[in-house]
C-alpha cells in the first residue's frame, strides 16, 4: 500500500529522512511497521496533526468512464 505525505516530517525511524507535503511514504528499501504506519496515519499526540494518508490510486484517461 501506498501513502502520501500530507504534513512534512523527518523520519527517525528511518535514517532521518525527510518527507515534504506530497511526497510517497516510504522512501527507498524501509519498511515501515503497522505500528509505525498507524502512528503517521492518525493524529500524533506531540505534534497534534496527521503526516501521511493512503494514497488514492488515479484512474489513467483511457480508464475513464
Amino acid at each position: 500500500m501506498k501513502y502520501k505525505v500530507i504534513n512534512e516530517f523527518r523520519d527517525k525511524e528511518n535514517k532521518n529522512t525527510q518527507y515534504a507535503v506530497g511526497d510517497e511514504y516510504p522512501k527507498g528499501d524501509y519498511k515501515p511497521t503497522k505500528k509505525r504506519i498507524d502512528e503517521l496515519s492518525k493524529v500524533h499526540s506531540t505534534h497534534n496533526c496527521v503526516f501521511i494518508e493512503e494514497a488514492k490510486e488515479e484512474k489513467k484517461a483511457s480508464e475513464k468512464d
